[in-house]
């Protein structure tokens, strides 16, 4: 929605004059494309890098707009969550050495904001979900307090009438309730633009949807959401259901999510794929700044087409259409929207020489290939990429081929002649094409993180392998090496930062409880069989009520009227417990004090885990 100051969409006259407005912007677009104003050539690139902030301990910072404010670049601009910022690099045309030349830029902007970030304790990490989110960053109070986000939330929550049911099933499973659109904030990008020429723009769309799949899975990188596993690029997932408008009631009716891959190849012109977004999607939003195009081209101008660029900026396909004006002229591209951040400069480069080489490298063969095809076996491989990365296998040509096979002898080779065809310095195409035939070779991002991960668990807790593993994403960065030479992480590996040791860091999350009403005798059995010395008593939404200690109960172990006890009749209702944020001296100082083995942990009333001495 760009810098626009948006307003809801609700009263009839200001519905009334949008749509107007909306329809011009139709009537104009199509009429630039009959008499052929939008610009055909030079093709031009661009990107924009989403970044998380972060602290000296790597979790969220929710200081973007101090940040923001300290770097004082037209380059920057906000993003939803308040630990984000967006980088929008120039456009530059597609030739020469312009890979190296966007990359000069993105370090040197890059470069910009660590300065600056460092003045106010922050560090800055590129990857597509950064591993230490907890459900305590997602909340309200971290949005970004910009009127079009706030707005945005309102609409969303409105149209919607109930919580967002997130859930997502991979290695793990996540199922949360979240009463704001913040989930959009755990994903970052980097969101890749291609200028098209709009006689080929339908053609172009149909490949670049085909191609979507294997290009995604040897790009993921974001497996981990508040520490578990879930899809090699879970993004796909969870930025799909984090805005998703729709009822159980719009469900049954086949309505589309606004996040989509699409139902269908395009057949039509470039202008029907608009027209359809404005049929097929409700338009949440407007502003106070809109123009009548008609009358703007009327007068010799060219318009921005701001209403329909507002509705654009609601509809969010993997692949989207956009209209844009560069140096007075009107052009047409495709956003590449799918790819994450991460995991390190260069291998973003390198993630965009491979697609935009695919994009101009199509083969004859290729032509019209919503005729030759299955949509549903493009759409396929795309959630298999989501979910499996470089081991998914595809449908290609009819056959079965997986990740590597089909970007080593396929994708690549086109890569190569596209990139070659438009004018590009060999030197760029070799230097970034072959980071990812290294890759197919060694390990993606996903693949790294996923790895290092199961490594460090297997001697540390899950909070603490979290710290570690971002740490090492932030030290590896800094070198800017491809994520193919990153060693994975043995299970001892720590960090050279300083990073306090709290109790979340070494409590157990894996811990039994009992309710007051349960019978005191399956709890008896449940601590034999299972070594356990205190068990926590929690009512509801684990609100912790009590605790039973194991010495308390072992004199009723063979008497029969245990069958009739419950719970709430031995268990101890004044109960000392800690903080999860707290200190592991503190925890054991407090074990200490009161002759203690074990702490519960709280938040809020509510049980999160367990601190044993052995843990301290």
């Amino acid at each position: 929605m760009g810098s626009l100051n948006v307003i809801i969409l609700k009263s009839k006259k200001d519905k009334s004059e949008y749509f107007h407005m909306l329809i011009e912007d139709i009537k104009a677009l199509e009429e630039m494309l009959q008499q052929g104003l939008i610009e055909k050539s030079p093709i031009r690139i661009g990107a924009e890098q989403e970044f998380f902030i972060v602290t000296n301990e790597f979790l969220p910072n929710n200081n973007a707009l101090e940040l923001l404010k300290e770097i004082n670049d037209e380059h920057f601009t906000t993003e939803i969550g308040n630990f984000n910022l967006e980088i929008n690099l120039d456009p530059i045309e597609l030739k020469g050495d312009c890979f190296s030349q966007m990359h000069r830029q993105l370090s040197n902007l890059l470069d910009k904001a660590k300065s600056e970030a460092a003045k106010l304790d922050s560090k800055i990490i590129l990857t597509g979900i950064l591993p230490t989110l907890s459900q305590n960053h997602i909340t309200v109070e971290n949005m970004t307090p910009v009127q079009r986000y706030l707005v945005l939330n309102e609409v969303t929550k409105d149209l919607r009438a109930q919580d967002f049911n997130i859930h997502i099933r991979g290695v793990d499973e996540l199922t949360i309730l979240q009463d704001s659109v913040m989930l959009e904030g755990c994903n970052t990008s980097f969101q890749m633009h291609l200028q098209i020429d709009p006689v080929e723009f339908t053609e172009s769309y149909n490949w670049s949807q085909a191609i979507a799949g294997p290009i995604l899975g040897i790009c993921s990188n974001s497996p981990l959401l508040f520490g578990k596993e879930l899809w090699s690029e879970s993004r796909i997932a969870l930025f799909t259901q984090s805005v998703d408008i729709r009822t159980s009631t719009y469900l049954l009716n086949e309505s589309q999510p606004r996040v989509n891959f699409d139902s269908g190849w395009q057949t039509g012109e470039v202008i029907d794929i608009f027209k359809d977004n404005v049929a097929r999607f409700k338009s949440l939003v407007t502003c106070e700044t809109l123009e009548d195009s008609m009358d703007i081209m009327n007068q010799g101008e060219i318009p921005k087409l701001r209403a329909l660029n507002l509705h654009n900026g609601t509809v969010y396909r993997w692949n989207r259409a956009c209209y844009g004006v560069g140096g007075g002229k009107p052009h047409l591209r495709i956003e590449n929207r799918y790819i994450p951040a991460g995991p390190t400069q260069i291998d973003q480069i390198a993630n965009m020489a491979l697609w935009i080489g695919v994009m101009k490298g199509r083969p004859e063969k290729y032509d019209r290939i919503h005729e030759k095809m299955v949509f549903k076996d493009a759409k396929s491989n795309f959630y298999h990429a989501a979910r499996y990365g470089m081991g998914a296998q595809f449908k290609w040509e009819g056959n079965d081929i997986s990740s590597q096979k089909l970007i080593l002898e396929v994708f690549l080779p086109i890569a190569y002649d596209g990139l070659r065809k438009s004018g590009v310095s060999e030197n760029d195409i070799t230097t970034y094409l072959s980071i990812i035939e290294k890759r197919v070779g060694s390990h993606c991002g996903a693949d790294w993180m996923i790895k290092s991960y199961r490594n460090l668990l297997t001697t540390k807790k899950r909070n603490e392998s979290l710290q570690v593993l971002a740490a090492n994403i932030f030290l590896n960065q800094e070198k800017d090496i491809p994520v193919s030479n990153w060693e994975i992480l043995e299970s001892s590996a720590t960090t050279t930062f300083n990073i306090k040791k709290k109790v979340h860091h070494i409590m157990n999350t894996d811990i039994f409880s009992v309710e007051e009403k349960d019978s005191l005798e399956l709890v008896l059995y449940i601590m034999k069989w299972k070594n356990i010395h205190h068990m926590p008593v929690i009512r509801g939404d684990k609100e912790l009520v009590g605790i039973l200690s194991w010495k308390d109960l072992v004199p009723y172990f063979d008497r029969k009227e245990i069958k009739s006890i419950a719970v709430e009749m031995l268990m101890k209702k004044d109960v000392i417990t800690i903080s999860q944020d707290k200190s592991v001296d503190e925890a054991k100082e407090l074990m200490k004090f009161h002759h203690f083995n074990s702490l519960p942990v709280v938040k809020e009333k509510k049980l999160v885990g367990i601190v044993t001495m052995k843990d301290v």
